[in-house]
């Protein structure tokens, strides 16, 4: 038996990618990543608005315990509370990048995202990871060094493959499911794929209806069954999208209405009857007008259907304004898909796979991190940290 040319190959070069090649170059293994993108941590560099949400300083075993989407929610537990988010800020800061803390524990850079692939990049470097980029994968073989692996139509060999080729969401980007095709091949599982964190869109009537609020935001608590999420939400020519209803798009399932609190603090009540007692002559869409946009305030009125002035209105034409301002519900008809999906839910089945090393259980020479595992954050950083977490795993050992 030849020796393989390599102990580890790492297919693609992205968060998970690079991290299982920096650790387990660090072991002084032989390490070679490939990638058909030209450069190394394409959707890193595009994330976060170009700054990179990076971490998420929740994603700990415990808080984070249910913000990790999967059929087993407790897989990525192990990974998670030994690579956690502290551990790396502290590379972060060792390279000098500022960072700031946006809401609900977001850690984004001050500048740009760049900086986070430079990073990895440099640690692949000092860890003597080879990178061969712009390079076709081709089929997979079981050889007796390990694997061989066709790159660029030559067949290269391991004692090691790790998979890191993310999931099918922004394909312009060249996202593929060659991750799944590589688990089918070796006898694993993988659960049914479909976009997340990605924005609804509606049938044309309610299109027709949301068309003149395009490009206006509202800070709202957007819920589908018992999960609700409260940030900002945006309308869009195509629908709804920001956080809010990015976060509800991983709950929600064709057939499922959504429920929208346009008042997700209280006191709606409370406003209206005090603008009642004091200003009777006004209408309630220039009162809802005081509190959002004009154009929104007008559409809720005549969702409402509340003609008469404040004065004349009824405390239960007030509760009816309260159900449909608190309690707005409209059904999705689907989401504009894989295009502008952020992450895609479902992959590779934990089932197949050890929760402390990533390993295949068909194959323990055979690894699969971050975005083609069945285990999908919510947004905000939780994505990376599992992308760095389940890469670190997997570089202690592959």
């Amino acid at each position: 038996m030849s020796n393989p040319n390599y102990d580890v190959i790492v297919l693609g070069a992205g968060a998970a990618g690079m991290m299982a090649a920096i650790e387990a170059g660090k072991r002084g293994r032989r390490v070679l990543v490939v990638d058909h993108a030209t450069s190394p941590g394409e959707k890193i560099r595009i994330s976060g608005g170009g700054r990179c949400n990076f971490t998420n300083v929740n994603a700990t075993l415990k808080a984070g315990r249910d913000r990790f989407l999967s059929q087993n929610p407790r897989f990525a537990l192990s990974a998670l509370a030994r690579y956690t988010p502290e551990m790396f800020i502290a590379l972060v800061d060792r390279y000098q990048i500022a960072w700031h803390e946006k809401t609900l524990g977001q850690l984004f850079c001050d500048g740009s995202s760049q900086q986070i692939v430079n990073l990895l990049t440099a640690e692949m470097q000092k860890a003597g990871v080879t990178v061969w980029m712009n390079s076709v994968i081709g089929t997979i073989e079981k050889v007796p060094e390990g694997f061989s692996v066709e790159i660029g139509g030559k067949p290269q060999t391991a004692t090691s493959v790790v998979v890191a080729t993310g999931g099918k969401s922004i394909p312009k980007m060249g996202a593929t499911g060659l991750g799944y095709q590589i688990a089918e091949r070796f006898g694993l599982k993988v659960t049914e794929t479909r976009p997340a964190l990605v924005p609804l869109t509606f049938e044309p009537r309610m299109l027709e209806k949301l068309a003149p609020l395009s490009g206006i935001a509202i800070d709202a608590k957007v819920s589908v069954g018992k999960r609700g999420f409260e940030e900002a939400m945006l309308f869009t020519h195509r629908g709804l999208s920001g956080p809010a209803i990015l976060q509800v798009s991983s709950y929600w399932r064709e057939g499922d209405a959504i429920s929208i609190d346009m008042f997700p603090g209280g006191g709606l009540r409370e406003m209206l009857a005090e603008a009642r007692a004091e200003t009777p002559k006004l209408h309630l869409q220039t009162v809802l007008s005081q509190h959002m946009a004009k154009r929104l305030g007008q559409m809720m009125a005549e969702e409402i259907g509340i003609e008469t002035m404040l004065g004349d209105t009824s405390d239960k034409g007030f509760a009816r304004a309260e159900e449909m301002l608190r309690r707005w519900t409209i059904k999705p008809t689907g989401s504009e898909g894989y295009r502008t999906a952020e992450v895609t839910l479902g992959g590779v089945d934990t089932d197949g796979l050890d929760s402390t090393t990533m390993a295949s259980r068909t194959d323990p020479n055979l690894f699969f991190v971050g975005e083609c595992v069945d285990v999908t954050g919510w947004l905000g950083g939780y994505n990376f940290q599992w992308a760095w977490a389940s890469g670190w795993a997997a570089g202690q050992v592959a």
